[in-house]
């Protein structure tokens, strides 16, 4: 074929013109032109193909190179910043549907909660219930105010028994600095150092009496009130959330609204489980509540008023019999330690 080519170049006549250019043939100028367009455009090596088989062999053999890519050398690299940004991704997304649910839910429980005081919406009310709440704010509203007297009166007593121990020591020390009044001021001085004794004595009933009401008062009442708390805003989701079902069930009921109910309900009933339970648990910690104070404060008004009477009638061996009985201990006798009392 090589042959026959190069046997029809050699005979090929080639015309000159009167200037001595040569020219083609008309064909000839097509050939050329297309030698023209081959070299400028020439052959794209990304595109060049790779035969699998013998020159004009099926086209399932061809296969481009573009198609032939080099191993990626950064995959391993990349990977575990792959997977830090997904971690971080999904942290946002959970933070972000947290802060959704969030703000859906204040603004439901904030509509609710104007709408009732406006007079425009209903709320759930157990009317025993609420009597029950109501009275023990009440109490402890009262039993605060017993607790501040009580305090007042320990602090006073205080400061009075401090006054009789240093007029017994002025007493005494007057008795041996005036011959002439030695046994006047020794009795006063022995006077004022028992009432002194006794008063301590009854310092310690009255801390005891304090430190009780403080104890059901501030921990044992306001762990009461504290679930009485989480039961209002519990009782304020679910009249939210069941106006809100309300409002989508009184619409039209095309497919989208439907979803939309469902959804509802299923929030419905997850905030009215959760009032059941709180309301269930406030019952049942009022009722102990109320038993624990009986027994708590038939201990300590017994304990307020045998001491106290016995204190005023003079009758020491009743009144440390008082504290006895109700295992109050004292500071020990010649002990230099301070009363939690003078600490303060």
């Amino acid at each position: 074929m090589a042959d026959s080519i190069m046997s029809k170049a050699a005979t090929m006549e080639i015309p000159i013109n009167s200037n001595g250019d040569s020219r083609t043939l008309g064909e000839d100028d097509g050939l050329e032109q297309d030698l023209q367009q081959v070299m400028v455009s020439g052959p794209n090596l990304n595109e060049t193909s790779i035969v699998s088989g013998g020159y004009g062999g099926a086209a399932e053999g061809i296969i481009p190179t573009s198609s032939i890519k080099a191993p990626s050398m950064h995959h391993s690299n990349s990977n575990p910043n792959m997977m830090a940004e997904e971690a971080t991704r999904g942290i946002a997304v959970e933070k972000f549907d947290t802060v959704k649910k969030w703000g859906i839910n204040t603004y439901k429980c904030t509509k609710q909660m104007f709408s009732e005081r406006f007079g425009r919406g209903s709320r759930t009310v157990d009317l025993e219930l609420e009597a029950q709440i109501d009275l023990l704010r009440d109490t402890k509203s009262k039993y605060e105010n017993v607790l501040h007297l009580a305090s007042s009166l320990t602090s006073h007593f205080y400061n009075m028994v401090q006054t009789q121990q240093a007029l017994g020591d002025i007493f005494a020390d007057l008795s041996q600095k005036s011959p002439e009044l030695q046994d006047e001021f020794g009795y006063n001085a022995e006077t004022q150092k028992l009432l002194c004794k006794n008063g301590e004595t009854l310092l310690g009933a009255i801390n005891f009496f304090v430190s009780s009401v403080n104890t059901l008062v501030n921990k044992t009442m306001e762990d009461t009130l504290m679930t009485i708390k989480m039961y209002e805003n519990a009782r304020l989701e679910f009249d939210a959330y069941r106006a809100d079902l309300e409002e989508l069930s009184a619409g039209p009921r095309d497919a989208g609204t439907m979803v939309r109910i469902e959804m509802a309900q299923q929030q419905y009933q997850v905030h009215r489980d959760k009032y059941e339970r709180l309301r269930s648990d406030v019952s049942i910690k009022l009722k102990f509540l109320e038993e624990n104070k009986v027994k708590v404060m038939h201990k300590q008004l017994l304990l307020f008023h045998n001491a106290i009477s016995a204190y005023f009638a003079g009758n020491q061996q009743q009144l440390e019999q008082t504290l006895r009985q109700f295992n109050v201990k004292l500071k020990p006798p010649g002990s230099d330690k301070p009363s939690w009392l003078e600490e303060q």
